[in-house]
């Protein structure tokens, strides 16, 4: 199968791995062409030329601003050929600005799903993401499944924005657990107790969770090349406060946090993996 995907960065990369691995064809558009110049799938030089080939397209961005510029730029997305055709939008969106992207594409004709991923690099090579979507449920039913090929737990939430706004709760508590995380190994490391020995107490204690597993080694080697980015966890905790400012609710334990991980971008870190936040906490 012949299938679009658009926006290769490391998670990109790692779904069309997924995908290429069980024998689907990727014809691919980054706007950074000279990143994916050594990548072995049909790369074209505008959005627009992967409706030629392709049903179904993937968005896999950083914002929603890129995602509007793929959508609305010349020679973007937004146009005739897009009918009938179906885009599965994985970036983290605005939880507003992801209803926009629904009106544009579904009134044009074309069929607009919202489907944050939960998971980064190690899960998305190995088809263990889980994604939420929200769209109609007869173009979810069609496309599950692709989804199958990348996710382990898929659900659907049909009210346009639902997905988004899960994705945002749930980065709450990955961006709280990551801070906590991080604290308190350089606090058991400033109590003399090794680094390893600590984590792996961690793990069957009071740290055990899915955050641990994944940035246990990372934190043991200082390896912080990013899965997932200071920067990117930044904006979604902007974005989930900026969703209870919304509802007119306090969100409490988003905002330490939020102002840790705002110190690692502020410090040029922004780029590394947010795991990197240990850093701040370490003598």
């Amino acid at each position: 199968m012949k299938i679009g995907f658009i926006g290769l960065g490391n998670l990109g990369r790692a779904i069309c791995t997924r995908l290429a691995s069980l024998g689907d064809e990727l014809i691919v558009y980054n706007r950074n062409k000279e990143k994916i110049k050594d990548l072995p799938y049909k790369k074209t030089n505008t959005p627009k030329d992967i409706l030629k080939e392709c049903e179904v397209i993937f968005l896999c961005l950083f914002d929603s601003a890129a995602v509007e510029n793929i959508l609305t730029q010349e020679n973007g997305l937004l146009c005739e050929e897009l009918k009938g055709k179906t885009i599965i939008d994985l970036t983290t969106n605005h939880y507003e600005e992801v209803l926009k992207f629904h009106k544009l594409v579904n009134d044009i004709g074309g069929n607009y799903l919202e489907n944050p991923v939960f998971g980064s690099v190690a899960p998305a090579l190995n088809g263990a993401l889980t994604v939420v979507n929200s769209g109609k449920i007869e173009v979810f039913e069609r496309v599950k499944p692709i989804l199958e090929k990348i996710a382990i737990e898929i659900f659907h939430l049909e009210v346009p924005s639902s997905a988004t706004k899960m994705k945002l709760i749930n980065n709450l508590c990955l961006g709280s657990f990551m801070a906590t995380l991080a604290e308190c190994t350089a606090l058991a490391e400033n109590c003399e107790i090794p680094k390893a020995k600590a984590l792996e107490i961690l793990g069957v204690g009071g740290g055990q969770s899915l955050v641990l597993k994944a940035k246990t080694q990372k934190l043991i080697s200082e390896d912080f090349s990013a899965h997932f980015s200071n920067n990117a966890i930044n904006k979604d905790l902007h974005l989930v406060q900026d969703l209870a400012y919304n509802l007119k609710q306090p969100l409490y334990s988003a905002c330490v946090p939020k102002e840790l991980f705002s110190k690692m971008k502020m410090m040029g870190k922004g780029e590394e993996d947010f795991s990197s936040i240990y850093q701040l906490f370490k003598k």
